[in-house]
């Protein structure tokens, strides 16, 4: 990611007893985001208590059930409960206990983020800003975003996953604002029954373009070196593929050990065609954030494998 200005117009607010408490949320919180941290106060409270080893128990009635609603949320969709998170800790002790320290980039994340979406706004003057919720999880996921459910950082997650990118701040605001591109999609194709390869990564592609516009890279660094001099021979593979429906072989198919994910880089250069062949780009932005049609958009977009983009 390119080093943003300090410049701010759009600011985020760090709610949490780890750097502003008592901040209160301003009367416009579409405009003015906020990153809620008070659930990792609460997580670590727990688990020093233990000595690193909580409970289900413990972790479910402390942590969990008082926690915020972005917390709340993110246990819901993904399955987070006090056992799922003491069966993880059981299995990664390490990645809960050097979580801690990534707390420490929060106020740069805060400043860079701010930057971000003050250029979300330029181009998308109708953008959500809802409030981000950085909390502890089951070792996973990174993050999540969607139109109805805010977004939500798992804290341990992101952090153990230097292999997206090894900057953690830079880890931190692409990841963060690649969901909030999620917030303002028109549909998640990805939760659908009649998702496919094309659809889902579009999606996903979208998000990860407007990473790059807004801060000068995408969020999953690592795809540029894994596609290096296979870029033609990807986007064929991809091209046969599109319709299927089975998306393991291009989507959610990432571990540290092989990372993957490749239909993310497709569905971004097709979006980047066709953001680089539309002579209005204030319009194009908007058909990128609220497209209903897929295979519509990929004909429009212009792109063929291996074609050539700035």
């Amino acid at each position: 990611m390119k080093r943003m200005g300090v410049e701010v117009v759009v600011s985020v607010v760090l709610v949490s007893s780890l750097g502003a408490c008592g901040v209160t949320a301003p009367a416009d919180n579409d405009a003015v985001p906020i990153i809620e941290t008070s659930d990792v106060d609460r997580f670590y409270e727990v688990y020093d208590d233990a000595n690193g080893r909580p409970t289900a128990e413990a972790l479910q009635r402390r942590y969990l059930d008082p926690g915020s609603d972005g917390l709340h949320e993110l246990a819901r969709m993904r399955n987070v409960t006090g056992q799922s998170i003491a069966d993880a800790i059981a299995k990664r002790p390490e990645i809960y206990s050097e979580a801690r320290d990534c707390t420490n980039v929060l106020p740069r994340v805060r400043e860079e983020l701010a930057v971000a979406l003050r250029k979300l706004r330029d181009h998308y003057p109708e953008a959500r800003l809802p409030p981000i919720t950085i909390a502890v999880s089951r070792g996973k996921p990174v993050g999540v975003g969607g139109r109805d459910t805010g977004v939500q950082i798992g804290l341990e997650a992101l952090c153990a996953t230097d292999w997206i990118n090894p900057d953690i701040e830079d880890r931190f605001v692409g990841v963060i604002v690649h969901e909030y591109a999620h917030v303002q999609q028109a549909v998640p194709f990805s939760e659908l029954e009649n998702a496919t390869i094309l659809s889902a990564s579009l999606e996903e592609g979208a998000a990860e373009f407007m990473t790059e516009l807004t801060t000068g890279s995408i969020s999953f660094s690592y795809l540029n070196g894994l596609i290096a001099g296979r870029e033609r021979e990807i986007e064929t593979a991809f091209a046969a593929d599109i319709d299927k429906s089975d998306l393991s072989d291009w989507l959610y198919n990432s571990t540290p050990e092989k990372p993957a994910d490749l239909g993310y880089w497709v569905g971004y250069r097709i979006v980047k065609s066709y953001y680089h062949h539309a002579d209005d780009k204030h319009q194009a932005i908007r058909e990128i954030l609220e497209m209903t049609k897929p295979d519509e958009f990929l004909t429009k977009s212009g792109w063929r494998p291996g074609i050539a983009l700035e």
